[in-house]
């Protein structure tokens, strides 16, 4: 809940009834007379914060607020008489259904737009629902291209999607093995059931054998699962040379330590949008299970410097700097962005404002976005590798902080 000392401007969607016209909590612009005619815009900030997802979807949050903060901090929308933003805050409880449903709560209470959702199942779900209201809807992370493949013109996703992802991590694997003398030619793929895992492994069977890799068995689990002991047992039995795992955060980290605890011996771990190979917090509380783990993913530009602030200020407040965070904050300045642009509030400018961007002050490693089908052209993402207890970046190597360690040294796994 939000109390009287929190400085975020944020709105809470009570689940049983829209609370329109709340007023903002807390502003951070300095008191004075005008202050209370100040103009505020709403945004829907739309995550699962309970749930299987809970943990992702509370990042997410994180990042869409902070983002709000600044741009309020910085004059909000000055096009529009410095306007403050203001949060509606929806749980999509890890549930498509529910997501929708938030969706039209969020278009009720005013929302201009929407960032979200976190999940691709979810991001399907409210993407169709936002078309039905006109309502710009920018997804942040979900990565299935079916999000913009069905002619939406309200949806924007602002990072890869899953066939550019693949592409990357696929040509970076190969890289990776050939550097290293082809040790690698036999893999099994572990992916979670949603429409995110298995559309990767989908993907994966295809192109892995065009690439001169068997793919031995391909497992899915369950969203959640907790016991990863039979599929490490099946590991285990066909000893391939690599495993491509491809699921949320709980469940990763829970395979992770399952191979590690039962000492599974491989050539690497190569994951595609492992959901915790790329994590801080993994890495922090399981650092042997991470070890050396490898990860095709979203990434922040170290180089910048706005990046390492962001980061030094997550973690000033006991957090972790995941890609959620940073995924949401850049697509909340690139809404800021379009509003500026629009000089208005009404959806159809504000689509339009998102269709001709060229936002670039963002702390991703893009280029300017341009969006083409709702997907944006300069996204791309980056291969990363756990090496002592840090995450480094190994590809693209013009700004790469480390080189691969493959194969595995013996007893590393």
């Amino acid at each position: 809940m939000t109390n009287a000392n929190d400085k975020r401007t944020v709105h809470k969607l009570d689940r049983r009834a829209v609370l329109a016209g709340a007023a903002a909590i807390g502003a951070l612009a300095a008191p004075g007379i005008g202050r209370a005619q100040t103009p505020t815009i709403k945004v829907g900030v739309l995550h699962p914060v309970t749930g299987a997802l809970a943990f992702s979807g509370g990042q997410a949050r994180q990042g869409a607020v902070l983002a709000i903060e600044d741009i309020n901090a910085r004059g909000g929308i000055r096009s529009m008489g410095g306007a403050r933003l203001e949060a509606l805050l929806a749980d999509a409880q890890s549930r498509p259904d529910v997501g929708a449903a938030e969706v039209d709560k969020l278009n009720e209470a005013g929302a201009v737009a929407i960032v979200g959702p976190f999940a691709s199942g979810i991001a399907l779900a409210t993407t169709q629902a936002a078309a039905r209201h006109n309502l710009p809807h920018i997804v942040d992370v979900g990565v299935v291209d079916q999000i913009v493949t069905r002619g939406l013109s309200n949806t924007f996703r602002f990072g890869p999607g899953l066939a550019t992802i693949v592409d990357t991590a696929l040509e970076n694997l190969v890289r990776i093995n050939d550097q290293a003398g082809k040790p690698t030619k036999t893999v099994m793929i572990v992916h979670e059931e949603s429409a995110f895992g298995s559309g990767m492994a989908t993907t994966l069977n295809q192109r892995l054998p065009q690439l001169g890799f068997e793919v031995m068995e391909t497992i899915r689990h369950a969203n959640p699962t907790r016991d990863f002991s039979n599929i490490v047992l099946r590991i285990q039995a066909r000893k391939p040379d690599l495993i491509i795992p491809s699921n949320y955060y709980d469940e990763y980290v829970l395979f992770a330590r399952a191979l590690q605890q039962n000492r599974v011996q491989t050539k690497g771990i190569y994951s595609i949008l492992g959901g915790g190979a790329s994590s801080y917090r993994f890495v922090k509380e399981f650092p042997q299970a991470a070890d050396l783990v490898m990860d095709c993913n979203h990434w922040f530009d170290p180089r910048k410097a706005a990046s390492l602030a962001l980061k030094n200020r997550i973690e000033a407040q006991g957090l972790y700097f995941t890609y959620e965070v940073f995924l949401a904050y850049s697509c909340m300045l690139l809404l800021a962005d379009a509003i500026e642009r629009a000089r208005s509030t009404d959806k159809a400018a504000v689509t339009a404002a998102l269709a001709s961007s060229t936002f670039s002050d963002h702390i991703m490693p893009y280029g300017p976005t341009r969006f083409v089908n709702g997907q944006n052209q300069g996204a791309r993402p980056v291969v990363t590798q756990v090496q002592q207890r840090d995450i480094k970046l190994i590809f693209p190597v013009e700004f790469a902080s480390g080189n691969p360690v493959f194969p595995r040294p013996v007893g590393r796994g």
